[in-house]
């Protein structure tokens, strides 16, 4: 796990390896700052504070982050909670929140984050981009009128009661 930092006097930039599925937004949005040919690959002083915050907050896996040390606005979650299932990837999560293990101890406390749905990432609860090559593939959302007549939850789906050697 990598987590580094660079910062100038107006605003801290953290980045977690670990969490980057590589979008790209960081490196479309300012080139100047986000550049993986430097080293290091960021330069804070490329670009007014306010804007690094502003492309900061696009990038929806949570792996950079920033810290205002001027005094500007730190990033306001979404809220309500925001939770997209992007088409044949992860979970693209905006708000705050606590991830805990299956134990409930806290993972970490984050306000964007992207969560595996296909089973295969290496880093769960994140995902890691193995959607790609395991060939995973959204499955469509039919309501079915099986679903409207159920007086139960227990008609439509399998108890979800489990014991930790489930987990």
């Amino acid at each position: 796990m990598t987590k580094r930092s660079y910062e100038t006097g107006s605003i801290r930039v953290l980045w977690d390896s670990d969490r980057c599925i590589h979008t790209g937004i960081c490196l479309r949005s300012l080139p100047d700052v986000f550049d993986t040919s430097k080293r290091p690959w960021v330069t804070v002083g490329g670009a007014a504070a306010d804007e690094i915050a502003e492309t900061i907050e696009q990038c929806p896996s949570g792996a950079l982050s920033y810290e205002r040390l001027d005094g500007g606005p730190q990033e306001r979650p979404a809220d309500p909670v925001e939770i997209v299932p992007r088409p044949n990837g992860p979970l693209s999560i905006r708000g705050s929140m606590v991830i805990k293990d299956y134990r409930g101890e806290v993972f970490t406390e984050t306000t964007r984050a992207t969560l595996c749905r296909c089973g295969h990432s290496q880093n769960q609860p994140f995902c890691d981009l193995s959607h790609k090559s395991s060939g995973f593939r959204d499955k469509p959302s039919v309501i079915t009128s099986e679903r409207d007549r159920a007086v139960s939850p227990a008609e439509v789906a399998p108890s979800q009661d489990r014991t930790d050697e489930d987990r």
